[in-house]
């Protein structure tokens, strides 16, 4: 992987993780215009805004990006303005995954990963697979992978949980499974991945709403939805944590321990996962001029009393601090 210093690396994340997807990821939409066609202007808004919101990187063509309904064409597009935008400045990682083996190892061998550091593979869907099932789908795409792996579980969506024996097997079985996306949102099962996997493999949170208690169980950050229109604020948050038990905390940083409970995003949270990612997170980030609401069939726009309740929290709310 790139040096540290071929990127903006906040050094005191870099430090305290030695990764460099250590802190607060964004997993990017895919901006379309008015007709649905990609909008390549609004990827170049996204770029700047994440790199100046101080995001640590970025995840392109994941479930949020909306990967599922863009063609082999479109996705070719979509990366090399991503990586465009964010050459020299953040570190990126692409989303290959298919629940069929065989097509996923001819996908990474076929996709052109110029630019990006790292592909996330999410946990095969539908089929519903054994764990044993689990370990040689991952087992057969590292083989061939040109780029380190993140493992991707999320078993609302897919409907099959990586467990986490399986987890700490193919941690073992190659160091270029770097890690794993875990969104399960049971912040207890980190400690235990923490615990009994190598030192370098990331366990990150793919969970915004359980993000507070995953980073104090140990998670080495966050792969956020929420980071697409507030990625100051997570990222500011996501320090604060580390810092709650450093004896080298500045004095200007507030030495009070955040209260899940009372995060200022987590109504924002709520509402913009109330009637489908992305849609939601698109709604607000039209309202901050980003890129427009559009989402592809057979996702919708959310409904007018949802834009009013994430309308009156973006105006409430309305910088990035």
């Amino acid at each position: 992987m790139s040096q540290m210093s071929n990127y903006k690396i906040n050094p005191f994340i870099y430090e305290k993780n030695k990764s460099l997807f250590s802190g607060v990821g964004v997993a990017s939409v895919t901006p379309f215009d008015n007709n649905g066609n990609i909008d390549l202007n609004a990827i170049d808004r996204l770029c700047e805004y994440f790199f100046l919101g101080g995001i640590s990187y970025v995840v392109v063509q994941g479930t949020t990006g909306e990967s599922s309904t863009l063609s082999n064409e479109e996705k070719e597009i979509v990366n090399h303005r991503f990586v465009s935008g964010l050459k020299n400045k953040l570190p990126l990682i692409l989303g290959i995954s298919s629940n069929n083996t065989n097509e996923l190892c001819d996908l990474i061998c076929k996709t052109d990963t110029t630019g990006f550091e790292a592909i996330m593979s999410v946990c095969p869907y539908y089929n519903k697979p054994s764990q044993e099932g689990i370990f040689q789908h991952f087992k057969n795409a590292v083989d061939i992978s040109p780029l380190p792996i993140l493992l991707y579980n999320v078993p609302g969506r897919t409907s099959s949980d990586m467990s986490d024996e399986t987890i700490i097997k193919l941690s073992s079985y190659s160091k270029k499974i770097i890690g794993i996306k875990e969104a399960s949102g049971i912040t207890n099962r980190i400690a235990n991945l923490r615990k009994n996997t190598h030192d370098e493999f990331l366990v990150i949170s793919g969970d915004d709403f359980t993000m507070i208690d995953a980073v104090r169980a140990g998670a080495d950050g966050i792969i956020s939805v929420a980071a697409n229109a507030y990625p100051s604020i997570m990222n500011s948050t996501y320090i604060q944590l580390l810092w709650e038990n450093d004896k080298l905390i500045p004095q200007n940083i507030p030495k009070t321990k955040l209260n899940p409970k009372e995060f200022v995003l987590n109504n924002f949270f709520q509402l913009i996962f109330d009637e489908g990612n992305p849609s939601g997170i698109k709604f607000a980030m039209s309202s901050l001029n980003l890129c427009k609401e559009k989402v592809r069939l057979p996702l919708t726009e959310i409904s007018r009393p949802l834009k009013n309740k994430i309308s009156k929290f973006l105006f409430n709310y309305p910088d990035n601090e």
